[in-house]
């Protein structure tokens, strides 16, 4: 039997929320809930196997399988939008690409009102999280957690690709999380030994261990509990029932970009007029809750091979994907354990920009991506780049569509909407025709099965990227940090207005990073850590008449 009041409440253990129960933990002084919605733990047999997120992608037990509404800005269609829903969140189904983003990008953020985060700020928590032989000292990690390495080449199309990127002016960079983001490279992964690294099996696998660590999986959150503009204590409903948890310190949330602000929104705390709609009592105004929603929109190109064995569509599929399976089994390589788009191009869509402001990834061989069918892969000789602008300008929104805590949010996607992400969008597609066209790789193209020949002028492409185009899965921005009227959370996370509650998640930036979101996620919860236990330090816990509650059995 566990108490029911903790010192500190983590809601959600995922890439952030991982993070932070485990450093919350550690020092064995606090006592630390961590709630999680979803049943599945670090053993779950698909989150093992990199390929394996193909069998997660659509799979209701451990991904909370999101649509948006649709929009005219990508083509009026409702967007898949997959989220992890297991210990590890996202970090257990996701893409499994190592990726920072830019000095650039943490240097907007503390210009943008958010002191103590610029690049140099953050640098430390980056080299904390991870464990990598890649790079100089002065920017990576060699003894954390997170096992980084680098993807390996399996066909010849690989070394073709670099030398074409190196042809048209795109030099090879040994580490794109280094100082320097900009050039082609083989992609860094969280993968080790063959198989994913999460924070379920290298935050919280070993922190579960901890008697003052309670991880209660299977936890869905259903409203924070408020006593007055202070927040005590979360309830939630495990195996049917209404429970709740009580916090002496804070409770904080890391539900993630889709999820934050719909508890928060639940609780009362957000726009009123939106609150008012749905019946949910105003607690805190605060209009920028669920406001500032950013994802990268990528489209892709699509190529067929005049010869075989460059794509590895026949590992993929049949007779080959079995042997591929027994490779895996026997020595942990291979294609089941290859990283999804293992070559990585930054770079620029006019040359008088200081950084990369586009994205391209190249895959070698090409995947359906129809509803039911999602990552299957096709029976063609071919690879597909994919690319998308780095630093959106576009902001939707996300928000509950009712009072009933288990109903999906509205994700509003806003694409394309500014003239500078229209033109950068359409310099990636421009970029990923000279890039697959120039030799030596173009040597080996038979046609270009997407977009097509016919799809040339800007507004052709801008057509094909709004009709074809997807999101990469990195949704930020929806309780951003700052100090202005939008901002939800000061730069040390907490909530504005709101004492005993902060958001540590991606849906605390301002703006987009410059790549994949992931690490920069779990950076935040280990730099929401530091400030936690920093402060603790300095404050005694609140004392509330909560204390004499009965026990509560938590399952693990």
């Amino acid at each position: 039997m566990k108490s029911n009041v903790y010192d500190f409440i983590v809601v959600g253990a995922g890439a952030a929320g991982g993070a932070l129960a485990a450093r919350l933990s550690e020092c064995g002084k606090y006592t630390v809930l961590c709630l999680e919605a979803g049943r599945a733990g670090h053993h779950y047999i698909w989150s093992r196997p990199p390929t394996g997120s193909a069998f997660m992608f659509e799979n209701a037990a451990v991904n909370w399988c999101y649509h948006s509404e649709p929009n005219p800005t990508h083509g009026n269609r409702p967007l898949y939008v997959p989220r992890g829903k297991m210990l590890g969140g996202s970090t257990s189904l996701n893409g499994m690409v190592y990726n920072r983003g830019q000095p650039l990008d943490y240097d907007t953020w503390a210009r943008l009102g958010c002191p103590g985060w610029t690049y140099r700020d953050v640098l430390p928590f980056f080299k904390k999280l991870e464990s990598t032989d890649v790079g100089s000292d002065d920017y990576r990690g060699r003894t954390g957690p997170i096992k980084v390495t680098v993807a390996p080449k399996l066909s010849a199309f690989y070394d073709l690709f670099l030398k074409s990127a190196e042809a048209i002016g795109i030099r090879y960079n040994d580490d794109y999380s280094g100082e320097v983001q900009e050039g082609v490279a083989m992609a860094q992964q969280t993968i080790y030994r063959g198989l994913r690294v999460s924070t379920a099996t290298h935050y919280l696998k070993d922190a579960s261990k901890r008697k003052n660590l309670t991880i209660a999986r299977g936890a869905e959150a259903t409203s924070l509990i408020m006593d007055g503009k202070r927040c005590v204590g979360i309830r939630f409903v495990q195996a049917g029932l209404a429970q709740e948890a009580r916090a002496s310190r804070e409770v904080i949330v890391s539900c993630g970009t889709a999820n934050s602000p719909k508890l928060l929104e639940l609780s009362g705390i957000g726009n009123p007029d939106l609150l008012n709609k749905h019946g949910v009592k105003v607690v805190h105004e605060l209009r920028g809750v669920g406001e500032n929603l950013r994802d990268h929109f990528a489209a892709a190109t699509k190529w067929r091979f005049n010869r075989p064995n460059l794509s590895l569509a026949s590992r993929g599929r049949g007779f080959g994907l079995i042997r591929e399976i027994v490779r895996f089994a026997l020595f942990r390589t291979g294609f089941v354990a290859l990283v999804f788009g293992s070559i990585r191009v930054f770079t620029r869509s006019r040359s008088e920009l200081d950084s990369p402001d586009i994205m391209l990834l190249a895959v070698p061989f090409i995947v359906e991506m129809k509803p039911g069918k999602l990552r299957k892969v096709l029976p063609i000789e071919g690879f597909y780049l994919n690319g998308h602008v780095q630093r959106p300008e576009s902001t939707g929104s996300i928000h509950i569509r009712s009072s009933d805590p288990f109903a999906a949010p509205r994700i509003d996607f806003r694409f394309l909407d500014t003239e500078t992400d229209r033109q950068a969008a359409i310099a990636a597609v421009r970029r990923m025709r000279e890039l697959a066209l120039a030799a030596p790789l173009g040597a080996f193209i038979a046609e270009e099965l997407a977009p097509g020949p016919h799809v040339q002028t800007d507004e052709e492409i801008l057509k094909f990227i709004r009709e074809n185009g997807q999101i990469t899965h990195h949704m930020v921005g929806t309780c951003k940090m700052g100090n202005d009227p939008m901002a939800v959370v000061d730069e040390s996370l907490r909530v504005h207005g709101i004492s005993g509650l902060r958001v540590a998640d991606a849906s605390i930036m301002p703006t987009m990073p410059s790549g994949n979101t992931v690490i920069p996620t779990i950076m935040i919860g280990e730099k929401c850590a530091a400030t936690v236990l920093a402060d603790a330090a300095k404050n005694a816990p609140v004392e509330n008449n909560v204390r004499q509650r009965a026990p509560m059995a938590i399952s693990l």
